[in-house]
C-alpha cells in the first residue's frame, strides 16, 4: 500500500469515527433531555403557563404541559416536570398542574419523584385537600431504599398543613428518627417544628421523641438540626439536657456550620441557666471556672477558624457572655478579620463591636486603624466607624483620632459631617487635654459656607459651654481668652444672622438667655445693669424677624425675653422689647408659642411686666417674686445630657440578635437568662455514653494495639508519662523514666548493648568449659596408656 493510500484510508476511517461519536453523543443527550438551548426553552416556553400573559401560545404550551405530564413516556414526564421546577425558579404561579403532578408521585423513575417532591414541597399547603389524595405513597416511600426519597417524603408530609394527620405525622417522625441514614434523621428533626406548628397537642410525643431518639445521635449531621427542634418546641426545657451536655460540647466542632451556630446558642442559655457565673479578673489560672464552662470553651475555641461570618459572631456571643474577662482577647483577632469579609459582614459586625466596646472599649483600642473610615463605605458604616472611634479614644491615641474626625467634616454626606462634629465635642469632654483643638476646629467650621456644618458644631459649642460652666467637664477651658466659655457665646450671638438653621439658632438664643449675666468684665455704658452687651441686641434682632421664624427659634426668642427681663426689670427697652414680643407670641399661628408667651407673660406679672395694659392685681391668682422667677427660669434646665440614647444601649440588645442591626425589638429575638447563684448538681451531666478513659500503658509492644476494659481500642502510647512514678529496678519488664523519644532509643540501645555483652560472656564462658573438658579428657587418656602399659609389662 502506497503512502497516499494509507492516508486515504485513514482519513476515512477518522470520518466514520466522527460520526458514529457523533450519533452516539446525539442519542445520550435526547436521554437527558438536553438540547440546544434547552435551560431558556424551558424559561420561556412556561412564560404562559404561570399566568403572566393570555393568547393561544400561552394555552397551547399548558395543553402541552398537561399532555406531557399525563403521558405514560418517562421522557415526557420529566421533561414536563423540568418546565415546572424552571416557573417555580422564577417565581411564576404553576398550581394550576397540582393534579396532574400528584398523580406522579409514584413513578417508578427516580428523577421524576425528586422533581414531584420539590413541587409538592411548594405547592403542598396551597393544595392540602388534593395531597391528602398522596399520603398512602409517602408513607410507603418512607420505607424506601434510597434514604433521599423518604427523607423527602418526610418533608413533604410534613408540609401538608391539615390538622387532622398530625397522628401520621408524628408517626414518620418517630420512624425517621431511627432512620440508619443521619439525613434521613436530620429531615425527622427539621420536621418536628412543623409538625408541632400545625397541632400543639402533640408536644408530649414530639419532647419524648426529641429526647429519645434525636438527643442520643452520634451523627454531627443531624445534631444541629436538633438544636433548632428543641429551640422550637420547648425552649425553656433545658433540663433535657443534662445527659447529652458534655457529648454536644465534644460532637460542637464536627457539626455543619449553622448547626454550629443553633448549636452554641442553645449551650450558652443552658451554661447560664444551669452553671455557675465563672469569677471575674486575674489570670486563667487563678479564676474559678466550673469544668462544664471550660469544656464548652475549649469546644468552642476552634471554631473561631470557620469561614462563615455567622459562626465566628456567635462563638463570639459565647465568650462574651460566658467565659471570664482574662478569655475575651480569644475573639479580637477572629472579629477583626471579619471586617474585610463584605460590605454586608462588615456593617453587622461594626455593630456588634458597638455593643462589645460599651463595656470594654480597651479591647479593641489599640486596633483602631482598623476602623478608620474609608471614601467608598456605605454612609450608615461611616456613622458607625465615627461611633467606634469615639469608643475606642484614649490618652494615646486621641490625636491621630482627632485628626481622623476633622477630616472626616468634609464628607459629602451631611449626616456623616454632624455625626463627625458631634464626635468632636465628645472627644472634648472625654479627653481634657484635645479641648483646645477641638475648640479651634469647631470655632472654625462656623465660619463654613454649609448650614450643616455650622449648625452642627454649634450645637457642639453649646454642649461644650454648657458642660463647663454647669461644672460638669472633666477639665477647664485652656488656652487663649478667646476661647473662654463666654467668648465663645459672645461669638455666637454676634453671628447670629450668618447662621440659619433653626435648631443651631434656637441653641444660640438659649445660651444667650441662660449666660446673660456670667459677665468676664464690665460691659458698655449702654449694655443695662446686670446683663452683658451682646445680649439685648441679640433680642432685637429676632423681634425684627420674628414672624419668618420657625417655631423652634420662636420659643426660644420668648424666652430669652423673660430672662432678659428678669435680670434688667427696670431698663426701658428691655421693657419695650418684651412687649412687642409677647404680643407677637400671643397672635401667633402656632399654639405652643401661644402657650408659652401666655404662660411667661403670666409668670413675669410679679416682676413688672404689664401686657396689654393689664398689671398683676387685674390678673389674680398667685404671683411669684423676682427671685422665685429667676429660680424657675434659670435652674429648670441647667445641666447637660451627657451622651445621646440609642437603641443600642438598651442591655436587652444582645450580639447576634437581629434587634441591633433594625434599630427595633424583633419577636425572632430571644433573651438571654441571668447567671443563678449556685448551679444544678454536676453528676446531673454524667452519662452512660461518655467515653472511658484510656488504659494506663504497662509495657510497649509492636504486636499491635493494647485492648483495654470492654474489647476497647486503647489510643497510641504515649512515651512520655507524665507524674507518674516508675520504679529504678527493671525487674517485671518495667522501663525507666524515659523524657523524650531519644531517651527510650539510648536505653534500648544500651540494653541491647549489654545483652550482647552477656552473650560474649556467656560464649566466652562456654568456650572455657569446652577447653577445660578437652584437658582433662586429655589427662584420662595418658593414664590410661600409663596403666595398659604397667600390665603389659607385668604380663611379660
Amino acid at each position: 500500500m502506497s503512502g497516499q493510500q494509507y492516508l486515504n484510508a485513514l482519513s476515512e476511517n477518522a470520518t466514520r469515527l466522527g460520526m458514529r461519536l457523533q450519533e452516539t453523543f446525539s442519542e445520550h443527550t435526547r436521554d437527558l433531555a438536553i438540547t440546544r438551548g434547552s435551560g431558556a426553552g424551558y424559561l420561556d416556553a412556561g412564560g404562559g403557563a404561570g399566568g403572566s400573559g393570555g393568547g393561544v401560545s400561552d394555552e397551547k404550551t399548558r395543553a402541552n404541559i398537561r399532555r406531557q405530564l399525563d403521558s405514560g413516556n418517562d421522557r415526557e414526564k420529566l421533561d414536563a416536570m423540568k418546565r415546572l421546577v424552571a416557573l417555580i425558579s422564577k417565581g411564576r404561579n404553576a398550581s394550576e398542574y397540582f393534579a396532574q403532578v400528584v398523580k406522579n408521585v409514584a413513578s417508578p423513575n427516580l428523577e421524576i419523584r425528586k422533581l414531584v417532591y420539590i413541587y409538592l414541597l411548594r405547592y403542598a399547603e396551597h393544595e392540602p385537600d388534593l395531597a391528602l389524595l398522596s399520603i398512602n405513597t409517602f408513607q410507603k416511600d418512607l420505607a424506601d431504599a434510597n434514604p433521599l426519597i423518604r427523607a423527602m417524603a418526610l418533608r413533604v408530609l410534613s408540609g401538608i398543613k391539615v390538622p387532622m394527620i398530625g397522628s401520621i405525622v408524628v408517626l414518620a417522625i418517630k420512624k425517621c428518627a431511627g432512620d440508619p441514614s443521619p439525613y434521613v434523621r436530620k429531615a425527622a428533626a427539621l420536621a418536628v417544628p412543623k409538625c408541632y406548628e400545625l397541632d400543639a397537642t402533640h408536644l408530649p410525643a414530639l419532647i419524648q421523641i426529641l429526647t429519645t431518639l434525636l438527643l442520643r445521635d452520634r451523627s454531627p449531621l443531624s445534631l444541629g438540626s436538633v438544636a433548632v427542634a428543641f429551640q422550637s418546641i420547648c425552649p425553656t426545657r433545658l433540663d433535657l439536657l443534662h445527659p447529652h451536655y458534655r457529648r454536644l460540647c465534644r460532637v460542637l466542632v464536627d457539626v455543619d456550620e449553622w448547626g454550629q451556630v443553633e448549636m452554641m446558642e442553645l449551650l450558652l442559655r443552658y451554661v447560664r441557666t444551669m452553671l455557675i457565673r465563672p469569677g471575674g479578673g486575674g489570670t486563667v489560672e487563678g479564676e474559678d471556672l466550673d469544668k462544664d464552662i471550660k469544656l464548652f470553651l475549649d469546644s468552642v475555641q476552634p471554631v473561631f477558624q470557620s469561614r462563615n461570618p455567622a459562626v465566628v459572631m456567635a462563638a463570639t456571643k459565647v465568650f462574651f457572655y460566658a467565659a471570664p474577662p482574662s478569655y475575651w482577647p480569644t475573639f479580637i483577632a477572629p472579629v477583626l478579620r471579619l471586617l474585610t469579609a463584605s460590605r454586608e459582614v462588615e456593617r453587622v459586625v461594626l455593630v456588634d463591636l458597638l455593643l462589645i466596646t460599651k463595656s470594654v472599649p480597651h479591647l479593641f483600642a489599640p486596633y483602631y486603624t482598623r476602623f478608620l473610615v474609608r471614601t467608598d463605605d456605605l454612609t450608615q458604616v461611616k456613622k458607625d466607624k465615627i461611633r467606634l472611634l469615639l469608643r475606642v479614644l484614649t490618652p494615646d491615641n486621641w490625636a491621630a483620632i482627632l485628626r481622623e474626625f476633622i477630616d472626616y467634616a468634609d464628607d459629602t454626606d451631611d449626616g456623616v459631617v454632624s455625626e463627625t462634629i458631634r464626635a468632636l465635642g465628645r472627644c472634648a469632654a472625654r479627653i481634657p487635654e484635645s479641648i483646645k483643638q477641638c475648640l479651634t476646629a469647631l470655632i472654625t467650621m462656623i465660619k463654613s459656607r454649609h448650614d450643616v456644618v455650622v449648625s452642627s458644631a454649634v450645637m457642639e459649642l453649646k454642649y461644650l459651654v454648657q458642660s463647663q460652666l454647669s461644672g460638669q467637664a472633666p477639665g477647664v477651658f485652656v488656652g487663649t481668652q478667646a476661647q473662654s466659655p463666654l467668648s465663645i457665646i459672645a461669638h455666637l450671638a454676634r453671628r447670629i444672622d450668618d447662621i440659619r438653621h433653626a435648631q443651631a439658632r434656637a441653641c444660640v438664643l438659649w445660651l444667650v438667655g441662660q449666660y446673660a449675666s456670667a459677665t468676664e468684665e464690665k460691659g458698655s455704658s449702654a449694655a443695662p445693669e446686670g446683663i452683658a452687651d451682646w445680649a439685648p441686641d441679640v433680642l432685637r434682632k429676632l423681634a425684627k424677624s420674628f414672624g419668618s421664624e420657625a417655631a423652634l427659634v420662636k420659643l426660644q426668642t420668648v424666652t430669652l425675653a423673660a430672662k432678659l427681663f428678669v435680670l434688667s426689670p427696670g431698663d426701658r427697652r428691655i421693657n419695650l422689647l418684651n412687649e412687642y414680643v409677647f404680643s407677637l407670641a400671643r397672635y401667633d399661628a402656632n399654639y405652643d408659642v401661644r402657650d408659652r408667651g401666655r404662660m411667661l407673660s403670666s409668670l413675669l406679672a410679679g416682676v413688672g411686666l404689664h401686657v396689654n395694659g393689664s398689671s398683676a392685681e387685674e390678673r389674680g391668682g398667685v404671683v411669684l417674686r423676682k427671685e422665685q422667677v429667676r429660680l424657675v427660669l434659670f435652674e429648670g434646665k441647667s445641666r447637660t445630657m451627657d451622651e445621646e440614647t440609642s437603641f443600642l444601649d438598651d442591655e436587652k440588645v444582645l450580639i447576634g440578635s437581629l434587634a441591633r442591626v433594625t434599630g427595633r425589638s424583633m419577636r425572632m429575638d430571644g433573651m438571654l437568662p441571668d447567671w443563678l447563684e449556685k448551679g444544678v448538681e454536676s453528676s446531673l451531666r454524667d452519662s452512660d455514653d461518655a467515653p472511658p478513659p484510656p488504659p494506663v500503658p504497662t509495657a510497649i509492644s509492636s504486636a499491635g494495639p493494647v485492648r483495654g476494659q470492654k474489647g476497647v481500642s486503647s489510643p497510641p502510647i504515649v512515651l512520655t508519662p507524665t507524674g507518674v512514678s516508675r520504679p529504678s529496678s527493671r525487674s517485671g519488664g518495667a522501663k525507666g523514666p524515659w523524657m523524650d523519644l531519644d531517651s527510650f532509643y539510648a536505653e534500648e540501645e544500651e540494653k541491647e548493648e549489654a545483652e550482647k555483652d552477656e552473650e560474649d560472656e556467656e560464649d566466652e564462658e562456654e568456650e572455657e568449659e569446652e577447653s577445660e573438658d578437652g584437658i582433662e579428657s586429655g589427662d584420662e587418656h595418658d593414664s590410661g596408656e600409663d596403666k595398659a602399659d604397667d600390665v603389659i609389662h607385668n604380663v611379660s
